[in-house]
């Protein structure tokens, strides 16, 4: 009696464990599974100029060779699973409509009035989206009840990618060289501004250079001076041996005069034109000369930036470079029927020599 009942308990427990679970399982892979195919396509993101072309050869075994597009791939991944986008293909492609098709399986199906947060979770899953750290590749895996479908879906990703990477690329590219051409513009307002200054300086003045000017007559004057100097030192030799009225003397005098004139007419021109003194004017035009000058500095300065971030934009344009396009797919690559069902029955008979065992045990304490 003991014996029967053991062997029931073992078939009941195999019913259960084994031949329940199995038989649901191959009805259900058999009759309700639905074919789902996946479309995949391998992009990745490259600078164009000598950065992409160095990374080439040897390097590009090296864990770091392709780290200069590596951020851009992580942004275009976020991209791609954002709720925006996902918003745009549906518009576009009725996603939402495709996927709660009642030709699909229920455990597999978008239910119908699924929020939009629910969509997201559940596109997050239909679009696989892998980057390789190492090499910078990004693969997108699409699944989707019908093969066509599956391939237009990922060729609508791969159109929002290349629009991404080329808004992302050419936004930074404007950004930088706008900025740039702003300082230019300022730059030349101040130069001009500087110049009109500078030559109604010499205009209101008539003077091309005070500075010029104030060291021509301080020149000039210290020449007469010291003229004037001699003059009189050879004069009051002379009066040492002549008299007042002699031709020589008198000659000097008048030279001495003269000097004496021209040097009060020098002095009076170096401390007094048009009204202000000439060292001031030279000091007031050597300020507007400097910045004039770093005005000038400062628009040579912006040109050459201009010129530099106009040549560094182009040679840091990314593009998307399309290692697999999308394919289309011929056969669905789930549900893996055989493969499943052959996990399934390996824990199905875990679950058996578990639950024997559990018996088993329980029976001996009981004994």
């Amino acid at each position: 009696m003991n014996r029967l009942q053991s062997l029931w308990r073992k078939r009941w427990l195999a019913l259960v464990t084994i031949l329940l679970p199995m038989a649901v399982a191959v009805a259900y892979y058999s009759l309700l599974a639905s074919d789902r195919f996946v479309s995949t396509t391998v992009i990745s993101v490259r600078r164009a100029g000598h950065e992409a072309s160095a990374v080439n050869g040897l390097s590009m075994l090296l864990p770091g060779a392709a780290a200069m597009s590596q951020e851009d791939t992580r942004f275009l991944r976020e991209y791609l699973h954002s709720q925006g986008l996902l918003l745009r293909l549906d518009q576009e492609l009725k996603l939402r409509q495709h996927y709660e098709s009642a030709h699909a399986d229920l455990l597999h199906r978008l239910w119908p009035g699924s929020s939009q947060e629910q969509l997201l979770e559940y596109w997050r899953q239909r679009g696989e989206i892998s980057m390789d750290e190492v090499s910078g590749l990004l693969t997108v895996r699409v699944q989707g009840f019908d093969a066509g479908q599956t391939q237009r879906i990922n060729q609508a990703l791969l159109r929002e990618a290349e629009a991404f990477v080329n808004d992302i690329s050419h936004r930074i590219s404007d950004e930088q060289l706008t900025f740039a051409k702003g300082e230019l513009t300022r730059a030349e307002e101040q130069l001009t501004s500087a110049q009109r200054t500078l030559i109604d300086f010499q205009t209101r003045h008539r003077m091309l250079d005070p500075q010029a000017d104030a060291q021509a007559t301080g020149q000039r004057a210290a020449e007469l001076r010291g003229r004037l100097t001699r003059l009189e030192a050879e004069l009051s030799a002379k009066r040492a041996f002549l008299h007042d009225d002699a031709p020589d003397i008198i000659t000097l005098k008048a030279e001495v005069a003269a000097v004496q004139q021209q040097v009060g007419r020098e002095t009076q021109s170096a401390m007094a034109a048009g009204g202000d003194a000439l060292n001031r004017l030279a000091i007031t035009f050597h300020d507007i000369k400097t910045r004039a000058a770093l005005a000038d500095g400062a628009y040579r300065s912006a040109l050459t930036a201009v010129e530099a971030t106009r040549i560094e934009a182009s040679r840091k344009v990314k593009s998307l470079v399309v290692i697999e396009p999308p394919t289309l797919p011929e056969t669905a690559e789930f549900p893996r029927r055989l493969y499943e069902l052959s996990t399934l029955l390996l824990l199905c008979l875990a679950v058996f020599g578990i639950g024997h065992l559990a018996i088993a045990t329980v029976r001996e304490h009981r004994d």
